[in-house]
């Protein structure tokens, strides 16, 4: 192989990973059920991190007020751990207000923020009107139906332990019920859940639907399948995509920010 030809594969890989990490927006959809007129939409967004569609994020609110769904969800990391100022972030949820009802959670890396600007980023939440829910839930009627929303606000201890990897607490069923008390008995319990790697636990405790990201989709994907996870674990089992665990559907976004390959940011909208 020549030196001629590395350097352009070298050209060619730079210039589509530059591409696809600051132009592409993707907007995938997955039907949950027969789609019929009593069908609900919802968007996901997760992961935005510091990536930028537009100003204040207008690309996206674009195609939301286009998608015109029923309800939002944003499924953590709207920020990451080291951003200051978020003047940005509250233009763009009180656009997202305007096109539907806003449910967001905490990621791991809003729950690092340092204690007076996580005071700030949820003062700034709170006057968007959006709805922060930690370890609390809403119901929700859209359409005569009524959905139950819980938003999970794990311990950071799930993600990071003493600065490392290793050891990492685990989400049990019994955790949930501490934290979320017991779920609703209807057919329609929504759980918002930053991370998706306890889907078994989730549906254990009585979720129908969760709503997740974190793993980015993996960074990279071949063939499908996420390479590697946050917590720097190869193949995770959930990365992008709907799975169904016992009777629960597991509905995790790759999200919008970080780095990536073949693996582009995504707008999930989701008819159920």
């Amino acid at each position: 192989m020549s030196n001629k030809f590395l350097k352009s594969l070298v050209i060619f890989s730079a210039g589509y990973i530059f591409l696809e990490n600051r132009f592409m927006l993707d907007t995938r959809r997955e039907f949950i059920g027969k789609t019929n007129e009593n069908s609900i939409k919802i968007a996901h967004i997760s992961d935005l991190h510091k990536n930028r569609f537009g100003d204040n994020n207008s690309r996206i609110c674009r195609i939301l007020r286009r998608e015109n769904p029923d309800i939002i969800f944003i499924t953590g990391d709207l920020v990451s751990r080291d951003e200051t100022d978020f003047s940005g972030m509250k233009i763009f949820l009180g656009n997202l207000k305007k096109t539907a009802p806003v449910f967001m959670i905490y990621g791991n890396h809003e729950q690092s923020l340092p204690g007076n600007l996580r005071n700030e980023f949820k003062e700034t939440v709170k006057n968007t009107g959006i709805i922060l829910l930690e370890n609390n839930s809403v119901n929700l009627k859209i359409k005569d139906r009524i959905f139950n929303i819980y938003g999970l606000r794990e311990n950071y201890e799930v993600y990071k332990k003493d600065g490392k990897y290793r050891n990492l607490e685990k989400i049990t069923p019994e955790m949930l019920y501490s934290l979320l008390g017991n779920p609703t008995e209807n057919d329609n319990t929504i759980l918002l859940a930053h991370n998706p790697l306890f889907a078994e636990a989730y549906a254990e405790w009585g979720a129908d639907y969760t709503f997740s990201g974190h793993v980015h989709g993996g960074l990279i994907r071949i063939f499908g399948k996420g390479i590697l996870s946050p917590e720097r674990k190869f193949f995770p089992e959930y990365s992008k995509g709907i799975y169904k665990t016992g009777n629960m559907r597991l509905c995790v976004s790759g999200g919008l920010g970080k780095i990536r390959l073949f693996n582009p940011p995504e707008i999930v909208i989701y008819n159920l």
